[in-house]
């Protein structure tokens, strides 16, 4: 999982929910607002929204997934995380 390369973004950095982010739990996962793009996301999978919110405890977005998934899902939900960050729902954390 390590070797999954996805442009823009680097699974052994640290990311963190940009601060004009808000998630609401849904039924089917979450729902997650941009207040300024405007922009609206929908996280269809309940360890993704745990993995987003635990993002900032971990030392990377690898050992984020790492922690929440089994191997076999782990490279899908890397993508996921990857569309957030292209979507500027995730900023890399400090």
């Amino acid at each position: 999982m390590r070797g999954v390369l996805i442009a823009g973004f680097d699974p052994a950095a640290r990311y963190r929910l940009d601060h004009q982010v808000a998630l609401r739990d849904e039924p089917f996962g979450a729902l997650a607002y941009h207040y300024g793009s405007r922009r609206l996301v929908f996280l269809r999978s309940r360890p993704l929204v745990g993995i987003v919110r635990d993002l900032a405890g971990h030392t990377s977005a690898a050992a984020a997934v790492d922690a929440a998934v089994p191997p076999g899902r782990r490279e899908g939900h890397l993508r996921a995380l990857a569309s957030l960050v292209r979507s500027g729902m995730l900023v890399e954390a400090p």
